[in-house]
Formats: structure tokens, C-alpha cells, sequence
């Protein structure tokens, strides 16, 4: 099975947002630094897209 990325692409969102609390493991927070190292994006573009691709994806069992 093909495994699913996520492409970074422009900015979407311009409009009233707010702030949102999480508590993250140390090594995932490398791990996003190292991904905006690299993208040149920041921290809170790539954590919001990454969440916006798991919401899109998400599935609920009941």
C-alpha cells in the first residue's frame, strides 16, 4: 500500500482563527522543527496543516 503524504503548498487561511493549547512529545516537536528547517515554513503553518490533513482524513468508528 502506497504510503499517503502531506505536500506543503501556499498559505489558505487569511481570515479570524484563535488559539489552541496541545502538549506534544519532545521528539514530535524536533521532528516539526526539523520539517520547518527545512520547508522554511513555521512551526504554526506546518501544525496547522498537518492537523487540516488528518481532520480531512479522519475516520469515526460507532
Amino acid at each position: 500500500m502506497a504510503e499517503e503524504r502531506l505536500i506543503i503548498s501556499a498559505k489558505k487561511y487569511g481570515g479570524e482563527s484563535a488559539v489552541v493549547s496541545a502538549r506534544l512529545p519532545i521528539e514530535l516537536i524536533k521532528r516539526l522543527d526539523d520539517i520547518c528547517d527545512i520547508t522554511g515554513r513555521t512551526k504554526n503553518e506546518v501544525i496547522q496543516m498537518c492537523i487540516e490533513f488528518a481532520v480531512d482524513r479522519i475516520e469515526i468508528e460507532k
